[in-house]
């Protein structure tokens, strides 16, 4: 089954695997030491990161090793991207609007004397 990179880095203990393996690839065992789950629930998520593409799983010996795929990620950025401009404009506006509640309150903050 393929999965989609969505899919990969939907859940939270998927995008700490991630990040913990960026770098450097780790055998299963060290990858599942860092959480307070089952080593299968970490292998069931291993599993789904395998099939998403981010992940690739080589055997060396009696160990296995996570290694990262990481390039399957510029889908989403280029999702992520999308919608960059739609926010920058709505935080423009945010923007302009506070400006224009600050300068109101100089303006009738102040006190007569």
């Amino acid at each position: 089954m393929r999965r989609d990179v969505f899919q990969g880095i939907a859940d939270p203990t998927r995008r700490e695997i991630l990040n913990m393996i960026a770098h450097k690839s780790l055998n299963v065992n060290s990858v599942a030491a860092n959480f307070e789950v089952s080593r299968t629930a970490i292998y069931k998520h291993i599993k789904i990161l395998t099939e998403c593409g981010l992940v690739v799983v080589r055997q060396q010996g009696r160990e296995r090793y996570c290694e990262a795929r990481l390039k399957k990620l510029s889908k989403v950025s280029d999702w992520v991207e999308r919608y960059r401009s739609l926010w920058e404009a709505k935080f423009d506006s945010l923007e302009a609007y506070l400006g224009k509640l600050e300068a109101k309150k100089k303006k009738y903050g102040k006190k007569k004397s």
